[in-house]
């Protein structure tokens, strides 16, 4: 079941960068925020400062491949961006997997989660 759309709007990124709140780590910054629509958007940005397109698409599709394997960790109704940093170039499946979690947990925003 797909819980899930896409933020394509650049005045949605705008938007959430502007009234998100945001976490960030080794390999990424993740800014959030309620859209009261009962379904999550991810945006996902990924800057030339990282490298050329084949790189960037590869990030782009690792983080996509993690929040879709793990969206059901997630509460509902939120608009969330992912900026890949340049440290990213080089990161693994199971690295992004796990620094998604970990900014998911930092925002509050995982189901279940122990505080």
């Amino acid at each position: 079941m797909k819980f899930s759309e896409s933020l394509k709007k650049n005045s949605y990124f705008q938007n959430v960068y502007r009234n998100g709140k945001s976490y960030a780590n080794r390999f990424f910054v993740m800014y959030v925020l309620e859209n009261n629509l009962g379904i999550n958007r991810l945006g996902i940005s990924v800057s030339k400062k990282v490298g050329n397109s084949v790189i960037r698409h590869h990030i782009t599709r690792l983080v996509r491949e993690s929040y879709r394997l793990q969206e059901e960790m997630f509460n509902s109704g939120l608009d969330i961006v992912v900026i890949a940093r340049v440290s990213a170039k080089s990161v693994s499946y199971h690295e992004t997997e796990k620094a998604i979690l970990h900014l998911g947990n930092l925002h509050h925003i995982l189901k279940n989660q122990v505080t």
